[in-house]
């Protein structure tokens, strides 16, 4: 990563995103190094996923799936339904294509949106990072604040929470790595 041109990648998160959206990849990014100094991952790789990881979120609902197609992603039935994933795996491949990322970047930012079983530690910090971050005002951000203080999987169980019940309210689709996330971290 010391050869990594952090600017080039701001300027084109940047280029694709609202102000909203840029704001909020740029705490995403100040929240992830510091969750990576206290977790013991790389604080560069976690800031550099906090940054790139909605590149693709502001993509058109016609464009998404097309380009997830032509590079060899078939959406199933259930994330047809779910746009709101769509820019996780578009992600990888952008910035995997682009700026030739590690792997662990790129999966973190992968699973971001959904989660999965077994995550890897840069999966997981990137994961409560984008429910933490100091942009993020939804009602129980704080508790998640102090889990995120106490372990990932704390705060994790409570993201997967919420995301279920959010979902389930509203008789949404539950993505299978979601709620195969939730389990596993109820059993550890």
């Amino acid at each position: 990563m010391d050869d990594f041109d952090i600017s080039a990648l701001w300027a084109d998160v940047r280029a694709r995103l609202s102000d909203y959206r840029f704001y909020h990849s740029q705490c995403v990014a100040e929240c992830a190094k510091k969750l990576a100094a206290q977790y013991g991952w790389d604080e560069e790789k976690a800031y550099v996923a906090g940054a790139g990881h909605d590149i693709m979120k502001e993509q058109s609902r016609r464009a998404a799936p097309a380009y997830l197609a032509e590079n060899g992603v078939a959406l199933t039935p259930l994330e047809l339904r779910c746009p709101k994933l769509w820019h996780a795996m578009a992600g990888e491949i952008y910035l995997r294509q682009t700026y030739s990322l590690p792997e662990d970047i790129l999966q973190a930012v992968r699973w971001h949106t959904t989660g999965r079983e077994n995550m890897t530690l840069p999966e997981k910090i990137l994961f409560v990072a984008d429910f933490i971050s100091d942009d993020r005002d939804y009602p129980g951000v704080d508790e998640m604040r102090v889990r995120a203080r106490q372990s990932l999987e704390s705060a994790m169980e409570e993201g997967l929470r919420f995301t279920i019940e959010d979902l389930a309210k509203d008789c949404k689709p539950i993505h299978p790595d979601t709620l195969a996330a939730y389990n596993e971290i109820l059993i550890q």
